[in-house]
């Protein structure tokens, strides 16, 4: 199955194979699949660009059942932690999304105190959040995984970057106004698209990969030494 598909997705890539061949193939593969074919495509030279593209095809295959996926687990996995800091984290793009609209329209009174506000918030959750994640992220790494946890990585960096531009922005909002619409339209769209393919993906694809017990602790007690920003979890 993994050859197959992996043979999919470099015709795919070369402009070979037909994107409806190639979703009807990757529609059947699972999350660890994906994953671990896509760190193949990568040991092999195949450019990360075009693996962000194949992240997005199978997206378009996912179902959502990600209430479902957060329901099965108990209160306090690691997990099931970070996909409810995710919804948070989701929370405060929405407010983000509606002030810029009013800036957008012109109405006067618009909180600029509550944009500042909102992006130390993203920026103190995506702390936290990623730091987590990177304990997440080594389960992959020492299994030779490397390839798609560093494009997250490398996204996490670009993301932190612009947090930063728009918490700097938001000190003059008059004068930068048009600036943080263009920063929090940017921000919203790719925090919005990465949330969703770790949502959808990367956390599968480690309920997968990691099955025992004793490891799923050790990520936990690392979470906790890290500290939670948005919530308290369960224990």
């Amino acid at each position: 199955m993994s050859e197959k598909l992996k043979e999919v997705l470099k015709g795919l890539g070369k402009s070979e194979v037909a994107e409806e061949v190639a979703l009807k193939e990757v529609a059947s593969a699972s999350s660890l699949e994906l994953f671990s074919v896509e760190q193949e495509l990568m040991n092999e030279g195949f450019p990360e660009e075009k693996l962000k593209s194949l992240c997005k095809l199978h997206l378009k295959v996912v179902e959502d059942r990600l209430e479902e996926l957060k329901n099965s687990l108990e209160e306090g996995h690691p997990v099931k932690t970070m996909i409810v800091e995710h919804e948070e984290i989701l929370k405060f793009l929405d407010e983000l999304d509606e002030l810029v609209v009013s800036m957008e329209k012109g109405i006067s009174g618009t909180n600029s105190e509550a944009i500042k506000e909102l992006a130390e918030n993203l920026i103190s959750a995506g702390k936290y959040h990623e730091e987590k994640e990177n304990a997440l992220f080594s389960s992959f790494e020492e299994r030779g995984i490397t390839g798609p946890t560093r494009i997250l990585e490398t996204e996490h960096e670009e993301l932190k970057s612009e947090k930063e531009k728009l918490l700097e922005l938001s000190k003059e909002p008059e004068k930068n106004k048009e600036e943080i619409i263009v920063v929090v339209n940017l921000i919203s769209a790719r925090l919005r698209d990465h949330i969703y393919r770790e949502n959808n993906i990367l956390y599968p694809a480690a309920l997968q990969l990691i099955n025992g017990k004793k490891e799923w602790n050790k990520i936990k007690i690392s979470c906790d030494k890290i500290g939670y920003c948005c919530f308290k979890p369960g224990v």
